[in-house]
């Protein structure tokens, strides 16, 4: 029986039926967040009007929820409007990384190496290597879930596998291994922007880098490639009738423009590393601490948004002279304009998104719920493990009717960052645990606006695919990613191995 023909049997509602119904009836984020806004000021007048107090077991500190409907509410707000939307921690940050990488995206930098590392590849490893470009392939963001999918399913039709084992073994690199990268990307920017915010109702001194989660996402990428590989082909791949369609569709050869402008970047890449390096590695490097002459904690590493960034622009600008992209210094900034534009939903999302973390903050409802739930959490004994794990099922559960990762995060951040530093976990550590949640369903979400396109993508070969077909071939790599990045973290945790950068799980 083809793949297909099995669809047909399955019932047309069930389980993601009922949750695509649930996730339609949530509103746009920027609507969410105006909603919690508003749920946030009554809740917050309702608990200061009962009195409700919390004791802050870190320091005595007696916690209690400011009202958000009261005249000093008022006289606070007004003033702080533009400035919580101005000073958002990762706003700023973010617009001038998707600088750098929207350049790198429009001269056709980033799109020509993925097609680089593919052209070589055997068909023995062909699953290792789809996989791998997709965990690459997130430094563009959610251009890598439009790109890579129909890559993979070309990488395998050239090496004469079928293109729909590829097709799947991509969407789960993108998709279920969405965060797990070896790269700085925004992903990174955005979440620490809004870990570093909600932890500081506990500790205002505590900031969250974008490299404090580098190790274990690193590690990721290696379990995760190997793993969907095994995957891919021991499982998914043999259960696929075999391939009937046309094989007429090739990996396009690069062209000696596109040669020539990798060995420019590839040439650019080196002089800037190498500078870095002379900045940082010798003793007295100015990139180092000034008084200790130490890496961590250093400019270098508060200052690595910025040199990606220029990094960008130093590998970019060659590759695009040498293709023909860039023809004059006017060129530059007309290339940069498409990915800021791209951007205006964020921008418009971010408004009411950053107010309501400031509210949050300022009313001291984060800090009032995220102690009651410790002290909770601590009566039933659930202090390790279970703490973290049971963040990672709802986390998991909340990204099935929420389609924007960030969105979810902005409203768990403010309760479960305060409240794993107060169970003794380090904020990037709690911020860690949610990305695992977070990437681990996207390919199975109702409600992500990518769904639809996955499958498109998988009728090119499976012509009468429906949404059944899609879940009963791709179900397999996200419990499988899922597991296997919980027993991951878990492991990492017993350990005590650093997730970043002198950065350990638990606070010292």
């Amino acid at each position: 029986m083809s793949v297909a023909a099995q669809s047909e049997q399955m019932p047309p509602g069930g389980l993601f039926k009922w949750v695509e119904r649930i996730g339609n009836k949530i509103p746009n984020p920027f609507l969410l967040f105006v909603y919690l806004i508003v749920a946030l000021m009554v809740a917050s007048a309702l608990f200061s009007w009962l009195g409700l107090t919390a004791v802050n077991p870190a320091n005595g500190e007696t916690v209690q929820v400011k009202n958000l409907l009261s005249v000093d509410a008022l006289q606070w707000i007004l003033p702080n409007v533009i400035k919580n939307f101005s000073g958002f921690a990762p706003l700023g940050a973010i617009l001038a990384l998707v600088l750098g990488a929207g350049l790198a995206e429009r001269v056709g930098l980033l799109q020509t190496l993925m097609y680089k590392m593919a052209a070589r590849v055997s068909a023995r490893y062909a699953s290792y290597m789809v996989l791998f470009i997709a965990f690459f392939s997130h430094i563009s963001s959610d251009a890598a879930l439009v790109v890579m999918p129909p890559l993979g399913a070309l990488i395998f039709l050239a090496v004469g596998r079928h293109p729909v084992a590829g097709l799947l073994a991509a969407i789960a690199g993108v998709g279920s291994g969405f965060t797990a990268n070896m790269l700085i990307v925004t992903t990174d920017v955005l979440l620490s922007g809004l870990s570093t915010e909600a932890a500081k109702a506990i500790n205002p001194a505590i900031h969250v880098s974008v490299v404090d989660n580098w190790f274990f996402m690193s590690a990721s990428v290696v379990v995760l490639t190997i793993v969907g590989a095994l995957v891919t082909d021991k499982f998914v791949e043999p259960r696929l009738p075999p391939y009937q369609g046309e094989r007429h569709e090739h990996l396009a050869r690069l062209t000696p423009e596109q040669n020539r402008g990798l060995r420019a970047s590839g040439i650019a890449a080196l002089v800037f590393l190498a500078l870095v390096a002379l900045l940082v590695v010798p003793e007295w490097g100015p990139l180092r601490d000034p008084v200790k002459h130490t890496v961590m904690p250093s400019p270098f590493i508060q200052g690595i948004v910025p040199l990606i960034i220029l990094f960008f622009f130093v590998v970019s600008i060659p590759y695009g002279i040498a293709t023909g992209q860039i023809k004059s210094q006017n060129d530059l900034p007309q290339l940069m304009v498409d990915p800021m534009k791209g951007m205006a939903g964020f921008i418009v999302m971010v408004f009411p998104l950053s107010q309501f973390v400031a509210f949050f903050n300022w009313s001291n409802m984060g800090k009032f719920i995220a102690i009651g739930l410790t002290d909770l959490l601590e009566s039933l004994g659930m202090t390790g493990i279970p703490a973290f794990v049971g963040l990672i099922f709802l986390s998991a559960f909340l990204c099935m009717f929420i389609a924007s990762g960030s969105a979810i995060w902005s409203i768990l951040a403010p309760i479960f960052v305060p409240m794993f530093m107060l169970l003794g976990f380090h904020p990037a550590f709690a911020q860690m645990v949610f990305r695992v949640a977070d990437s681990s369903v996207i390919p199975l979400a109702p409600v992500s606006p990518f769904l639809p396109l996955f499958l498109a993508f998988l009728q090119r070969y499976v012509k009468d695919a429906k949404l059944g077909t899609y879940y009963s071939l791709v179900i397999p790599y996200p419990i499988v990613f899922f597991t296997v990045w919980l027993i991951l973290l878990v492991v990492w945790y017993v350990l005590g191995l650093p997730i970043g950068p002198g950065i350990y799980p638990r606070l010292s």
